[in-house]
C-alpha cells in the first residue's frame, strides 16, 4: 500500500506536460518524457484512448476545430508541444488561433512548423534569419500558425521554440509504394534540393527544445544529408532492392504526377542545422539517410 501511495506521490509530483496532434512523432516522443512529466495526450479520436494509456500518456479528447472542446485544456499543463497540423484549407491556421485562446500565461511551448515557410530558394544554403517566403497554401497556413503563436508567446510571457522540419522518415515512412509505381522523379539538371530529419531524431529534438529552446527561437531541425530528390528515391531503391524512378525533364514531369507532389518537386533549398548544434546540443543518431537506411534494409 505504501509502494502504491509512493508512486502515486511521484505521479503526482511530477510538470505536467501537453502534447497535442499525438501521431507518429508524438507516439516517438513519449519515452522519452513521460519519466520527467505527467502526460496528456490530445487526440480527436476517442478510439485512441487505450493505445495513449498504453504509451504512458493521459489521453484528452478533444478536437482544435471545435473551440468548445478545449476548455479542459486550459489548466492542464505549462509545458506544451504543438504538433498538430493546421486545417486543410484557406491561408490562415485557425486551430493555433483556436488553442492560445486558452492556452495559460507563462507557458513552455514547442511547436513543430515546416521547412516549407522559405519556399523556393534556388538551391542556396539556409539558415534561420532568412526572411518566409511560402509558395504554397499549406506552407502560407504555417507561416501563418508561427506568427500567430509568436504574438500568444509576447503576449502571455510564454517561451516558444519553433521547430521547421523538413520531410520526416522511418522505417514506416518511406517512398516504397511511390517507388514500386514507378512514379517518375526529375532529371539531375532538373532537380531540387531536400531535406530529411528521421521520425526518432525528431522526437529528440522536441525533448531537448523543452529544456534547451532559447525564447521565441527558431531551430532547424534537419539532419546532416545533402542530396537532391532524385538521389534520395535512387538511395532508398537501392537498399530496398526496387527499380529506381525513371527521369524525366521537369516539363514532361508536371504532366505525370500530380500537382501536390509537383510543388513538392519545386522548391529546393539546403537547411544548415548548426544552431541545432550549438545551441540544443543535439547529436542525431541517424545524422544522413543513408544510415538509416542501412539500418532499415540491412543486407546479408
Amino acid at each position: 500500500m505504501k509502494n502504491k501511495e509512493n508512486m502515486a506521490a511521484r505521479e503526482f509530483g511530477r510538470p505536467r506536460l501537453l502534447v497535442i496532434g499525438c501521431g507518429d512523432v508524438g507516439m516517438r516522443l513519449l519515452p522519452l518524457v513521460r519519466d520527467r512529466f505527467r502526460v496528456f495526450a490530445v487526440t480527436s479520436q476517442p478510439e485512441r484512448r487505450a493505445e495513449l494509456r498504453a504509451a504512458g500518456a493521459v489521453p484528452v479528447v478533444a478536437d482544435l476545430d471545435k473551440p468548445e472542446s478545449l476548455a479542459r485544456l486550459a489548466s492542464l499543463a505549462r509545458h506544451i508541444v504543438h504538433l498538430a497540423p493546421p486545417q486543410t484549407e484557406g491561408l490562415t491556421d485557425r486551430r493555433s488561433r483556436n488553442l492560445t485562446a486558452i492556452l495559460p500565461d507563462r507557458a513552455n511551448m514547442v511547436y513543430v512548423s515546416t521547412t516549407g515557410v522559405y519556399g523556393d530558394c534556388g538551391g542556396a544554403l539556409v539558415d534561420e534569419t532568412r526572411p518566409l517566403a511560402p509558395q504554397n497554401a499549406r506552407a502560407r497556413r504555417r507561416a501563418d500558425a508561427e506568427r500567430v503563436l509568436r504574438k500568444w508567446a509576447r503576449r502571455s510571457g510564454s517561451r516558444l521554440a519553433i521547430l521547421r522540419v523538413p520531410g520526416i522518415y522511418a522505417a514506416g515512412r518511406l517512398p516504397v509504394e511511390r517507388l514500386q509505381k514507378g512514379t517518375p522523379a526529375l532529371r539531375p539538371e532538373d532537380d531540387v534540393y531536400t531535406n530529411h530529419i528521421h521520425a526518432d531524431d525528431l522526437a529528440r529534438i522536441i525533448a531537448f527544445a523543452l529544456f534547451r529552446a532559447q525564447s521565441c527561437r527558431v531551430y532547424h531541425a534537419v539532419d546532416d544529408s545533402d542530396m537532391k530528390m532524385g538521389d534520395y528515391f535512387d538511395a532508398v531503391a537501392d537498399r530496398a532492392g526496387l527499380p529506381r524512378p525513371p527521369r524525366l525533364p521537369r516539363r514532361e514531369l508536371a504532366a505525370a504526377v500530380s500537382p501536390v507532389l509537383l510543388s513538392f518537386m519545386s522548391e529546393s533549398r539546403r537547411l544548415s542545422n548548426e544552431r541545432l548544434r550549438a545551441e540544443l546540443g543535439v547529436r542525431l543518431r541517424f545524422p544522413r539517410v543513408q544510415d538509416a537506411l542501412e539500418k532499415i534494409f540491412p543486407k546479408t
